[in-house]
């Protein structure tokens, strides 16, 4: 990877929706080296996908909590089930398996309190392998969604 390839995942980082011609002017390449490059790094791997950042808020989602979760047992088949079924609830929009205590850390968005509450007794509570739960309140985001430093 170059400072070419640098400069076209930072602009795209910032607007996925440049048309290949948008983004060649930005890279100061001509179209047919910049499309070959755009597809070099979607075949790497390096361009995992394209999609839209959506705003939680403005869709009704201002419940952000952070969960962690203590296991019980840390053997590959409760981990497995933990994993799997923590993935399955659409509101988990990060899970993370850290090293120490707690085990995992999950980030959460519900519409308000009660719908966090109702998740958090019929879903959280009852996956496999949980020790203890803990959650904090998110006050407000001071980074969120920031651009890989390239």
């Amino acid at each position: 990877m170059d400072d070419v390839d640098r400069k076209i995942l930072a602009e795209l980082q910032q607007d996925g929706r440049l048309t290949v011609t948008e983004l060649a002017e930005r890279v100061r390449l001509s179209v047919s080296p910049c499309h070959r490059r755009l597809r070099a790094l979607e075949h790497s791997g390096a361009i995992a996908s394209y999609r839209a950042h959506l705003d939680a808020h403005a869709l009704g989602f201002g419940f952000d909590a952070l969960v962690f979760a203590t296991m019980r047992d840390a053997d590959r088949d409760t981990v497995d089930a933990f994993e799997n079924a923590v993935a399955a609830i659409p509101h988990v929009l990060q899970a993370q398996r850290l090293f120490g205590d707690p085990d995992y850390l999950l980030r959460v968005v519900t519409r308000d309190l009660q719908a966090f509450q109702q998740l958090y007794d019929d879903r959280l509570a009852t996956l496999p392998g949980v020790q203890r739960l803990s959650s904090t309140l998110v006050m407000k985001s001071v980074v969120d969604n920031r651009p890989l430093p390239l």
